[in-house]
């Protein structure tokens, strides 16, 4: 999803919110008077709030606790407190912090699995080593195409079909996003993982993996998230 789209629908869903408080009825009871909202409005508005912070920042975040654990009531309170955090959300995407976090998160990701590559080659298992090297790039490249909002996708016969990794090293040296000599040098790379993804080991050695190794790391470094 491109940062348009989380943005979209971040105020998609604070609409949602608007029209649940809109919706507002009074109940009396004896000497006592209640405000609610509309139930079907208030469930629409909460459940798909929190499937998209979910989906953006995982049930262990924050702001999906925050939100899980206090709206939860066809309220005009509950409905406030709803609408302040996906408005926190917005302003986090508007400034660039969300995708400052997952660039985060990410590095961290591909740097446990460099460490595990490395590893491997020091054992002298070249081979699942330069598939992990590749892998880690693969992802990264998916990674940048999202991060300059380049579609990852593209549809055939109503079915949305992920594209080919080559694909997605061609649309970023286009973009710009780097220069026709890391097109290159990506290519030899997922050349060399396809290689020893396939069983082809003695078309390639221990030294042109670590090779792999050093320069990938310093390819993902120059091109972060």
């Amino acid at each position: 999803m491109t940062t348009q789209k989380i943005l979209d629908r971040t105020n998609q869903l604070i609409e949602l919110a608007n029209s649940a408080l809109a919706s507002r009825f009074l109940i009396r009871n004896g000497l006592s008077e209640k405000i609610y909202l509309r139930d079907e409005l208030f469930s629409e508005f909460r459940s798909s709030s929190l499937s998209f912070i979910l989906n953006i920042y995982g049930e262990k975040h924050p702001l999906y606790i925050d939100f899980s654990q206090h709206v939860t009531k066809n309220i005009i309170q509950d409905t406030h407190k709803g609408r302040g955090i996906l408005n926190s959300i917005k302003s986090e995407i508007e400034n660039d912090w969300l995708l400052t976090l997952k660039g985060i998160i990410a590095s961290e990701f591909f740097s446990n699995f460099i460490d595990m590559a490395d590893h491997l080659l020091k054992e002298g298992y070249k081979d699942p080593a330069a598939v992990i090297i590749g892998s880690v790039l693969e992802e990264h490249l998916r990674q940048l195409c999202l991060k300059n909002e380049l579609p990852i996708e593209y549809e055939k016969d109503g079915k949305l079909i992920p594209k080919k990794v080559d694909s997605l090293n061609s649309e970023l040296a286009v973009a710009n996003i780097y220069n026709k000599l890391d097109q290159k040098s990506v290519t030899a790379w997922l050349d060399l993982r396809n290689k020893a993804a396939h069983g082809k080991y003695d078309e390639y050695n221990k030294q042109q993996v670590e090779f792999m190794l050093h320069t990938v790391t310093e390819f993902i470094s120059r091109n972060s998230l």
